[in-house]
């Protein structure tokens, strides 16, 4: 039983304690495998070795409920016999001993689809069951099912099975039939399955059929009219660029190819999802992942917000493109919504950080509203066109406010978050040295210290040697003083709005409320 280990450890326990119950219910959506761990408990029930959580398999028990042809294992679809009259068949022949094994096991397939009545009949045997019956019921609706039978059962859930397991499944399979793959077919029929086992052996047995042998991704791409990873990758990266005539440039390729543009949307979602995950966590991506390279040059590319804000227009693109003229005005619409509003770089806010110049012993953390100074000359960037000072000129008495410097690296994404968690030690001899928290650790990457340590080098025009150390960042951090800004502006907002005339006077005359989360800064 691939992907639950936890109704497996549960279910082994008690077999190997004897603990066991009269009623299971296993609940989950379709092809995770509820019948099948059924079966498997039958066998544990009447294996000829006894009860136990390793069924032999061998003997005449165990193969008979293989083919089955046990006659104490009985099956019943509820969907088809919902009537009272069957469940009070099943439940007199409960009366009687097993013929041949150890219990008598009942497994009744989507329960919930019995009659009220059926319920009521079952409910007695559920209340005072004979010593040798074992009811396991299974459903994907278990919220059907009166709370007076729930009540007299162990309840296991099932959960959807990830897409890495079920392509891992899949490659078995494949292996033991001897059927040539490509690892990425197998990565879309896993996707494609949306957690059923059941469903990704059935699409897996159309794909064996539709590539004549050998199971390719461009042939079961083609099967489930996926789209092709590279069109919207290509897409991520022109808006990356800002490039708008690139981004209708590849949507026409994609038109003259009849590519369902619903679908686009849907895995253009997809794909901004997996790039959220790679910037929150790389480690969530696999390192056999084919993707993996793209992905994770995408996550350094965008800023987080930007990301958020694709994967929103994304969304709501999709549920209005019945409404758009056609699907191709539609889907255009969406990305040029996402080159419209993405949101501008290196805009200065209202509230700013204050000019600071570290001294030793001091430390600054005020947020006012001010102009940022300038970087002392001894450690401004090149100027190309008229000579300037190389990074080994650093004064040893005075160093720069490293929030103004971090903001001029125009870092993104995982470099840009590693940049505003630490504070700046100092600068001597090339070398940088900054202190991150422990509690921001998992933002030092090897690729984000490579990107920032190449921006500091790109400011400094030159070769400048990146030290991070781990320890207690006493000063205020860029991204600690950003917060400050933003609650600063927040308050002033809630401020405004509290002093407003038209707002006062409408909770005067009106007796309306005022919706704090509703309150935003402009």
């Amino acid at each position: 039983m691939a992907g639950q280990e936890h109704v497996v450890k549960a279910l082994g326990n008690a077999l190997t304690q004897n603990r066991l119950h009269h009623a299971y219910l296993f609940t989950g959506t379709r092809g995770v495998g509820k019948t099948t761990i059924a079966r498997i408990f039958a066998k544990s029930l009447n294996c000829a070795a006894g009860i136990t959580a390793t069924p032999c398999g061998e003997c005449s028990a165990c193969k008979e409920i293989d083919s089955g042809r046990f006659v104490d294992l009985i099956e019943l679809d509820a969907a088809s016999n919902t009537q009272v009259d069957n469940m009070r068949e099943l439940l007199e022949s409960a009366l009687y001993a097993p013929t041949s094994g150890r219990f008598k096991v009942y497994i009744i397939d989507e329960v919930h689809m019995l009659s009220k009545s059926a319920f009521n009949a079952m409910l007695k045997t559920l209340e005072e069951p004979p010593g040798h019956v074992k009811f396991i019921l299974a459903t994907t609706d278990p919220q059907k099912i009166p709370v007076t039978v729930l009540s007299r059962c162990l309840q296991f859930n099932l959960k959807q099975l990830p897409p890495a397991l079920i392509a891992a499944r899949l490659q078995y399979v494949l292996e033991q039939e001897q059927i040539a793959f490509e690892p990425g077919a197998l990565a879309l029929v896993a996707r494609a399955a949306h957690g059923s086992m059941r469903d990704a052996l059935s699409l897996m047995d159309q794909a064996i059929a539709f590539s004549a042998g050998k199971v390719e991704e461009a042939v079961v791409r083609t099967m489930l009219g996926t789209i092709d990873q590279g069109y919207l990758f290509d897409l991520l990266a022109a808006l990356r660029d800002r490039d708008g005539a690139a981004l209708l440039e590849i949507a026409d390729s994609m038109a003259a190819r009849s590519v369902a543009f619903d679908a686009a949307l849907q895995e253009l979602a997809t794909l901004l999802h997996r790039i959220a995950l790679a910037q929150a966590m790389p480690h969530a991506i696999a390192d056999d992942e084919p993707e993996r390279a793209r992905l994770l040059e995408l996550a350094q590319a965008f800023r987080a917000e930007d990301v958020q804000l694709y994967y929103q227009i994304a969304i709501y693109g999709r549920d209005e493109i019945d409404l758009a003229p056609d699907e191709y005005a539609g889907f255009t619409m969406a990305l040029l919504r996402m080159l419209a509003f993405a949101p501008a770089r290196g805009v200065t806010q209202p509230a700013s950080v204050a000019p600071v110049t570290a001294q030793p012993g001091v430390k600054h953390s005020a947020v006012t509203a001010g102009k940022p100074a300038d970087i002392p000359a001894e450690l401004a960037p090149m100027d190309h066109a008229s000579g300037g000072v190389s990074n080994g000129a650093a004064a040893s008495g005075s160093q720069p406010d490293w929030g103004i410097l971090a903001e001029q690296l125009n870092l993104q994404s995982m470099a840009q978050q590693l940049a505003k968690h630490c504070v700046l030690e100092n600068i001597l001899d090339g070398q940088i040295t900054l202190c991150l928290s422990q509690e921001h650790k998992h933002l030092q990457t090897k690729m984000a210290t490579e990107k920032l340590q190449a921006a500091l080098g790109d400011y400094f025009a030159g070769p400048m040697k990146l030290k991070i150390v781990l320890g207690k960042t006493e000063a205020a951090t860029p991204a600690v003083i950003e917060q400050q800004a933003r609650q600063f502006r927040q308050q002033q907002a809630n401020d405004s709005i509290a002093r407003d005339g038209f707002v006062r006077e409408a909770q005067a005359e009106l007796d309306a409320s005022l919706i704090a989360e509703s309150v935003k800064p402009v």
